[in-house]
């Protein structure tokens, strides 16, 4: 063993029921959980936080979760619309992963979005919860989305400082290797898929130093394709996903628009059969 390796401290889950009883989620798509479909799931999606919640859920018997979080929400919108019912749901566990949408906009300042982060966690704190905060995931895998990999290293890093600030448990997904793959992501390119959503749970898991038996999954091997095949599939995704993108962006459009929270109450969550 080299003197690196003795000093790494290993992570060592807590063997006993954690201690939260309320866990209420704020944020835009990645929380809702678009990516995972799920006709048995409110709203149609599962998600990296629902899977959190159930795992949490039966640890404890009075365990309650609410998930306000709305796809294509900008920081403004989720500071304005999901802060104060999440403060009034009197929350013990809260999550907030909001300026993704805003930090892949040409032209913003990921400091000044990191101002109004501080704003919501500054607001969340006040309920004494604990506090788990997102860093933005590493693009530079992803060629639609690495020339933004600055702007969000840059907003990370306030993440960071403003965890520090506020005493906040940091889901580094910028440190998550394993989702730095497309065979993690949804056909958009934009959402984690069923996988990508497994996996930032148990990180998630792991950050809030909780047991669990969560095992990781693997991804079918990604298929030969000759070079036609790829552009082909490239203008397919391009027709399909990315021009209503820009429309929607043309117009001051929302997928959002019109889409209410899927669990806007904190209520016990339904455990699901073993999968």
């Amino acid at each position: 063993m080299t003197d690196l390796e003795s000093s790494r401290t290993p992570f060592i889950p807590n063997e006993g029921p954690h201690p939260w009883r309320r866990f209420v989620a704020v944020g835009d798509s990645f929380t809702e959980g678009i990516g995972d479909p799920d006709p048995a799931a409110p709203g149609g999606h599962r998600g990296w936080a629902d899977r959190v919640a159930e795992v949490l859920s039966r640890q404890v018997d009075d365990f309650a979760y609410a998930n306000l979080a709305v796809r294509g929400k900008l920081i403004a919108q989720i500071v304005a619309d999901q802060i104060e019912p999440a403060v009034a749901l009197h929350p013990d566990l809260v999550s907030i992963c909001a300026g993704g949408n805003d930090v892949i906009r040409p032209g913003t300042d990921p400091d000044a979005i990191a101002v109004q982060l501080e704003d919501a966690v500054t607001r969340l704190a006040s309920t004494g919860a604990a506090i788990v905060v997102f860093t933005g995931i590493d693009t530079g895998f992803t060629p639609v989305f690495r020339r933004f990999r600055g702007k969000v290293a840059i907003y990370n890093e306030n993440v960071r400082a403003i965890a520090e600030r506020h005493d906040c448990i940091v889901a580094d997904q910028w440190a998550l290797k394993t989702v730095q793959d497309p065979r993690f992501f949804d056909d958009d390119r934009l959402h984690y898929n069923a996988l990508g959503h497994h996996e930032v749970a148990r990180m998630v898991l792991r950050a809030l130093n909780v047991a669990n038996d969560l095992q990781a999954m693997q991804p079918d091997p990604l298929p030969l394709r000759t070079w036609r095949e790829a552009r082909s599939e490239d203008l397919g995704w391009a027709r399909e996903h990315l021009m209503p993108w820009v429309l929607r962006r043309l117009r001051h459009q929302s997928s959002g628009d019109d889409v209410a929270a899927k669990r806007p109450d904190a209520v016990p969550y339904e455990i699901r059969a073993a999968e």
